[in-house]
């Protein structure tokens, strides 16, 4: 009787093993950095609660930033201060907070993620990307 048989090669399971240990590789150095911008957009969603939020100045809404930021775990270098913007035109006004993030990843590799995030602060709490 002759058998068949089934199923992976050592050398197919090691390569299959290194895919799946370089990509999670990659979720272990991207995960903590997009962790970090939920807490920076949960922040920014916290300035909406405030009263009077849209005629307060520039300086006022980064120090109320970098509070909520330290409650959520954001590093205090991550978001320099002159990457916290307040436009206002015709009476409506408008938060921006923009960064980037670089990570080490293998030897002189590094990986760049740019994030920038635009809420209105009139009326509403409609945010835009």
């Amino acid at each position: 009787m002759k058998q068949s048989q089934r199923g992976i090669t050592f050398i197919g399971f090691v390569i299959v093993l290194c895919i799946v240990g370089f990509f999670a590789y990659v979720a272990m150095k991207l995960v903590p950095v997009y962790s970090e911008y939920m807490g920076v957009v949960k922040s920014m969603n916290q300035l909406l609660t405030e009263p009077g939020i849209g005629s307060k100045d520039v300086g006022e809404i980064r120090q109320m930033l970098n509070t909520k930021f330290s409650i959520q775990y954001v590093d205090e270098n991550t978001v320099p201060p002159q990457n916290i913007q307040l436009q206002r035109q015709s009476g409506a006004s408008s938060l921006r907070v923009f960064y980037d993030k670089r990570i080490d990843f293998i030897y002189n590799i590094d990986l760049l993620v740019s994030f920038d995030k635009t809420l209105n602060l009139s009326g509403s709490a409609a945010a835009v990307d």
